[in-house]
């Protein structure tokens, strides 16, 4: 069984198109008219190995908030449309990833409920063009449209550009971790409430 999805979603702000595959190679094709949001996201997409698409146009005369946000929100939808049940997934994944100066630690859970912590702060509030507040923004969008638990906590950094990138590359990591297969559990939707 496939674990692939595709979501359009056009509003009067944004229009975007993303797929995702669960089990790819770590493939990118992005463009979403935000420099830096295409570069984490492509590194997100090595270090999980899945395979991402994503093209937007966005109202960026206006500022990049919405197009980065709508692109989380994508991104939520697809990962849980792609799981469909979570049945054989080891459901919990974490990961503390050093990224230069910076460590970042990050865990998640594809429970079916929301719930988000970020405990990171940014010594400055752009890199380059980008706000870096958008790092929180899209990842709480993600988590909101995935239903996942999803904590954050930068131990510390001095560079926003490398706390971001550890961020994307710690959830990559985390995230893969629980889309996983357990051999252990296949076929059983890992709760016992036998439904996430």
């Amino acid at each position: 069984m496939t674990r692939t999805a595709e979501i359009d979603r056009k509003t009067a702000e944004t229009d975007i198109q993303l797929s995702i595959n669960l089990d790819g190679t770590g493939t990118s094709d992005i463009e979403s008219g935000v420099g830096f949001l295409d570069h984490m996201l492509d590194l997100f997409a090595r270090h999980a190995v899945v395979d991402l698409k994503v093209r937007a146009n966005g109202d960026l005369h206006v500022d990049q908030h919405h197009t980065v946000e709508d692109i989380g929100i994508c991104l939520g939808q697809a990962v849980k449309e792609a799981l469909g049940d979570k049945a054989g997934i080891r459901r919990y994944g974490h990961y503390t990833l050093p990224m230069e100066e910076t460590l970042v630690s990050i865990a998640i859970d594809l429970s079916g409920r929301y719930a988000m912590v970020f405990n990171a702060e940014f010594p400055t509030s752009r890199i380059g063009e980008f706000d870096s507040e958008l790092v929180e923004d899209f990842w709480q969008a993600f988590a909101a449209n995935a239903l996942c638990n999803f904590h954050v906590n930068l131990h510390y950094g001095r560079n926003s550009h490398h706390i971001s990138e550890g961020i994307f590359k710690g959830t990559a990591r985390a995230f893969r971790a629980a889309i996983e297969a357990d051999p252990r559990m296949q076929g059983v939707v890992p709760s016992t409430k036998g439904t996430l």
